[in-house]
């Protein structure tokens, strides 16, 4: 009988950490749901010491999820670890998480503490979470740059402090897999009573091993992977969970493992992580990238024609990619689009669906054919946005080669209908001056995206936008047929996220460096 490999997703917490890719409480539930109904085992779902909004969004997850454990991150301070309890106590199945950095470098240039003085920071931490809940695990920060004599005798003092899962991560990428294994193997070899814990493993890709390190450690004990949805997260991002997934699955002959991820949600789930954090997938990305399972060489082609193994070692189907994207079209009833919303991970309440069928609707009549990804866009685009207090009502752009682009918009701004016109160097950027100049906006633009959803002269474009204002940071995204309404979508979904967060800035309870340098 295969062993099991606990899945730990750090999606919420350590993904959410790459630069633009913050996540309100809404959409950490959505993909928090997402996770459980994958399979996944241990969701992290945030830093609750780290601001009201991520305790607040790391409870509303707790209290949703029947299935998954759920886990807060917490440094070792009885403050981090009472914060974290009072987020995850309401969970069927809580964990709390505690960390601390053991290598010499971290104790040198930003603890200033001991050796000893990190040994009894872990025993008093430990301890304590123990008092709280049973399941508590420790992470020694930068574990594969620490003295391994020091890491030894670290993880000693959390397994006898009461530690039920221990995570050796390679939090810098730093590491290759033989020296990694070797750090695992001493560890199983010296410590007494290991085997009665869970052994985990947490890798950063920073030299693109993120994922092999990962399978090796399985190989050589570790029954926990940490790891995020597409790979991402801080600086090179971490182990990409369908990567492991998949190679344990695919390579079975070599790895007599399992995992109780439902691999047919693997695409759907991916597509929703980028729609949101609005990190798009790189095309040559492993198991979920547009062109995995694309074949150009006319060899290859050849060879699939003939026998799909010659060079598909699995098939797109086994990761939810299906086998025609094509859905429906205008004449489609409201039971079968429904449905539709299922399979793609949605799940909607009746006026929700009833928004999202019109609007696909009027699709429809603008598209021959509507496919997967344009359903998926209209969810998360126009049926699940944030409360606004911009909209917009009406677009009407003047541009061509012998005229001054220009735009007139009509919005809805805290409930009022306003109306206002302004010029720019193109189509785009006149819509934009329209509405920063009625919203009174002092936000900049910092980068601005377009991709196109499907294929096609009528495909939906979609655009995402980057906007600072106040060192406040947010991704806005729209979705049209009209690549400047698209555009003006995007900009003011950007500012209504602005206010929200201007909103809540007040109420943060910031800790500083709380999420510098987390594992």
């Amino acid at each position: 009988m295969s062993e099991h490999i606990y899945i730990f997703d750090t999606t919420l917490r350590d993904g959410e950490q790459s630069p633009g890719a913050t996540m309100n409480i809404q959409e950490k539930l959505r993909v928090a749901k997402q996770l459980e109904q994958m399979g996944v085992d241990i969701i992290e779902a945030g830093f609750p010491i780290s601001s009201e909004g991520d305790f607040e969004s790391v409870r509303t997850i707790a209290k949703a999820l029947e299935r998954c454990t759920v886990a807060g991150l917490a440094r070792t301070n009885r403050e981090d670890i009472d914060r974290a309890w009072d987020a995850v106590r309401a969970a069927k199945y809580p964990r709390i998480h505690t960390f601390i950095a053991t290598s010499d470098i971290h104790l040198t240039h930003k603890l200033k503490k001991s050796r000893e003085e990190v040994l009894r920071d872990i025993a008093n931490a430990v301890t304590y979470a123990k008092k709280m809940t049973d399941d508590v695990e420790f992470s020694a920060e930068d574990a594969t740059r620490t003295e391994l004599s020091f890491l030894i005798e670290v993880v000693r003092t959390a397994l006898k402090a009461g530690a039920t899962t221990i995570n050796i991560p390679d939090t810098v990428g730093y590491t290759v897999p033989t020296e990694y294994v070797h750090i695992l193997d001493s560890i199983r070899k010296e410590v007494e009573g290991i085997e009665k814990t869970i052994l985990s493993v947490h890798c950063h890709n920073d030299l693109g091993l993120a994922t092999a390190n990962s399978i090796m450690a399985i190989q050589h004990g570790a029954r926990q992977v940490e790891c995020t949805i597409n790979g991402i997260g801080e600086r090179a991002g971490n182990t990409a969970m369908e990567e492991v997934v998949m190679a344990l699955r695919t390579r079975s002959d070599l790895f007599p493992y399992e995992t109780g991820i439902d691999t047919t949600l693997i695409y759907p789930t991916s597509r929703l992580v980028s729609q949101i954090t609005g990190m798009k997938v790189q095309p040559n990305k492993a198991i979920v990238g547009a062109n995995a399972f694309a074949h150009e060489a006319g060899i290859h082609q050849d060879g699939v024609l003939k026998e799909k193994l010659t060079y598909e070692i699995m098939t797109p189907e086994s990761v939810g990619i299906p086998k025609s994207s094509l859905v429906m079209g205008k004449h489609s009833g409201r039971h079968a689009f429904r449905d539709r919303l299922k399979s793609l991970g949605f799940d909607l309440n009746t006026e929700q669906i009833q928004k999202a069928f019109e609007l696909f609707k009027a699709l429809a009549d603008k598209k021959k054919t509507v496919y997967d990804e344009d359903i998926v866009a209209i969810v998360m685009h126009e049926v699940l946005r944030i409360p606004y207090r911009y909209r917009l009502n009406y677009l009407n752009i003047v541009s061509g080669t012998s005229a001054i682009p220009t735009a007139v918009v009509t919005m809805e701004i805290d409930g009022e209908s306003v109306r206002d016109v302004d010029f720019g160097d193109g189509p785009v950027d006149a819509a934009l001056k329209t509405i920063k100049k009625m919203t009174h906006s002092r936000s900049r633009l910092l980068r601005f995206a377009i991709n196109a959803i499907t294929g096609g002269t009528d495909a939906q474009g979609e655009v995402t936008v980057h906007v600072e204002e106040d060192g406040i940071s947010v991704l806005g995204q729209g979705a049209h047929t009209d690549i400047i309404v698209a555009s003006a979508k995007a900009y003011i979904n950007a500012l209504n996220k602005l206010e929200l967060q201007k909103a809540k800035r007040g109420k943060n309870i910031v800790t500083q460096d709380t999420k510098k340098g987390v594992i």
